[in-house]
């Protein structure tokens, strides 16, 4: 009998250290976030359009070459493969991924299962989430992102709760108490308040809520809170036990860079039982029962550990630096800019790399489209309109590790040329 083909059985064989990739200079996150040549270093590693200034990051981040050729390698490996590579090499691959993402996150494998990305995620956990009975009150706001906003509804008929929904304080006035005291007084409002929904960096505006402080505050309170970091993890300098949450929704190909298709569901050990088990999977405290994703992209996941590397190899608290620098470029610019009606905290901490702008006056989702299209038409900028604030709709903008602080300018000079 021939032996069985090497190719399709055996994992391929990885670097711990992306190559290319210089160590970062020995300086303070604030600091090296200035060094311009250690950072376009990093940008080598990434094919990226340079004709537009791609100032829309916030939809999926662009893979490094090494995560996009060990995704390569991997698809490959899988193509040639076939079901014996699915069914025999690929489990081992699955569970390397699911232990290095526990790593990364801080805490352990069996706590999180792997999912397409954050709003699968997050599906599962509101969905799943059991404790609720009729008469109870769930809690969202404006700053949450739209398809968790329309699950927290869907409980009304799932659950039969009743459904509060709240706006937080515009991000240019809003400060570190005033966010805790609008979700304090919400509890205050609500005694049967059960479930609250509670979103890390929101996705309009970028403002960071000061989670670990409502977490604890609903704890006390008997209120859990199930927490969307989608565009917190990876790019501000944290782990998962520091948002103080039992139950969180995780995407790993926005900040970490993995391949489109990647995320997680976090469930504290010893509160698996609070999510309902998928349709027909068997009860008990397995989290992988509470997510049935079915063929799932075996590439995507192979490739997660080279994301993981490459994260790791630049640093969370230097990629946070950095973002917080070019945010800070463009924002401190257009505010002297009249006209310009700049979205972004002013206090640190409720600051990240994300923030937007209208023009002043133009809060409405046809204005501040044709803001986009005009950025893209006649400035060669991309950001993008979002809706759901209060206050109305925006344009967003997102940097990236990899973007420079002349696309940046380009920005700031449109601004100044369409508040004209």
């Amino acid at each position: 009998m021939q032996p069985l083909p090497a190719a399709a059985l055996a994992a391929p064989a990885r670097s711990q250290t992306p190559p290319l990739l210089p160590a970062p200079p020995a300086l303070a996150p604030d600091a090296l976030a200035a060094d311009s040549a250690y950072w376009q270093a990093v940008a080598a590693q990434y094919d990226v359009e340079t004709d537009v200034a791609m100032l829309d990051n916030g939809y999926w981040g662009s893979m490094a070459r090494p995560v996009l050729q060990a995704y390569e390698q991997d698809t490959q490996q899988a193509n040639q493969g076939n079901a014996l590579y699915g069914r025999l090499a690929f489990p081992r691959q699955f569970d390397t991924a699911r232990t290095r993402a526990a790593q990364a996150l801080g805490v352990e494998p069996d706590e999180i299962v792997l999912t397409r990305g954050a709003t699968e995620a997050l599906l599962a956990l509101i969905g799943g989430y059991n404790r609720l009975r009729p008469g109870d009150v769930v809690l969202c706001a404006d700053v949450d992102y739209d398809n968790m906003i329309k699950a927290m509804h869907w409980l009304r008929a799932r659950r039969g709760v009743e459904v509060v929904s709240i706006a937080m304080p515009d991000a240019a006035t809003a400060t570190h108490q005033s966010l805790i005291d609008c979700y304090a007084q919400a509890m205050d409002r609500n005694p049967r308040l059960r479930l609250v929904l509670l979103t890390h960096v929101n996705h309009r505006n970028g403002m960071v809520l000061p989670v670990a402080e409502i977490s604890r505050m609903a704890r006390a309170r008997g209120i859990d809170t199930i927490v969307d970091t989608a565009h917190g993890f990876g790019q501000l300098d944290m782990r998962i036990p520091d948002l103080q949450a039992d139950f969180v929704g995780i995407n790993l190909h926005k900040w970490i860079g993995a391949p489109v298709g990647v995320g997680a569901v976090y469930i504290r050990r010893g509160r698996v039982g609070d999510i309902d088990p998928y349709m027909g999977e068997r009860d008990g405290d397995d989290i992988r029962t509470r997510v049935h994703t079915g063929t799932v992209n075996f590439a995507a996941y192979a490739a997660l550990p080279v994301a993981l590397d490459l994260h790791a190899a630049i640093g969370v608290a230097n990629k946070q630096a950095r973002l917080r620098r070019l945010r800070n470029r463009w924002v401190d610019a257009a505010r002297e800019i009249g006209g310009v009606e700049v979205l972004a905290a002013r206090d640190p901490r409720l600051g990240s790399g994300i923030s937007s702008f209208r023009l002043r006056g133009q809060t409405s989702v046809a204005q501040n489209a044709a803001l986009s299209q005009r950025l893209l038409r006649e400035h060669r900028v991309f950001a993008v309109m979002r809706d759901g604030l209060a206050s109305g709709a925006c344009v967003r903008v997102t940097p990236a590790i990899f973007t420079s602080e002349a696309q940046v300018d380009r920005l700031v000079v449109a601004l100044r040329a369409l508040a004209a």
